[in-house]
């Protein structure tokens, strides 16, 4: 059951993805060029994500175990450090340049193109460098 519903809500969640166009990256850089083109559609989008997460946060938070885990997965650190502020600047210009991050970039190979298995390669490897460089 457990990988059932691990699927049904990664498919549900990549189904708003593309509806929503956020795998589309010239919507997404059309958002983000608040100078040029702007494209405010996806706020929208990112307000009803926030508006549903956060009565389910809210729950989770008052739950004593997790349904289908052994404990809850949240972060533990509250300090902001250098680290991730680097990492969030590197993650938005990223983000701004290509107009992909992760989960859009998923959706995005089921259309074949290369420009989403290339940067699906590009962050694999930034993955695989981070762990080698700060294990």
């Amino acid at each position: 059951m457990n990988r059932w519903f691990i699927a049904f809500a990664g498919g549900l969640f990549g189904v708003g993805i593309a509806i929503s166009g956020m795998a589309n990256p010239a919507k997404v850089q059309n958002f983000l060029d608040i100078a040029g083109i702007w494209d405010p559609s996806l706020a929208l989008v990112m307000g009803t994500a926030l508006l549903l997460a956060t009565p389910g946060y809210y729950f989770v938070l008052r739950m004593s175990s997790p349904k289908y885990a052994e404990v809850f997965s949240l972060p533990t650190r509250k300090d902001i450090d250098g680290r991730l502020i680097l990492g969030a600047m590197l993650f938005g210009i990223g983000w701004a340049l290509s107009g992909l991050c992760p989960a859009p970039a998923l959706v995005g190979v089921l259309t074949g193109l290369s420009s989403f298995f290339v940067f699906l390669l590009a962050m694999l490897v930034g993955m695989f460098l981070h762990k080698f460089v700060f294990a």
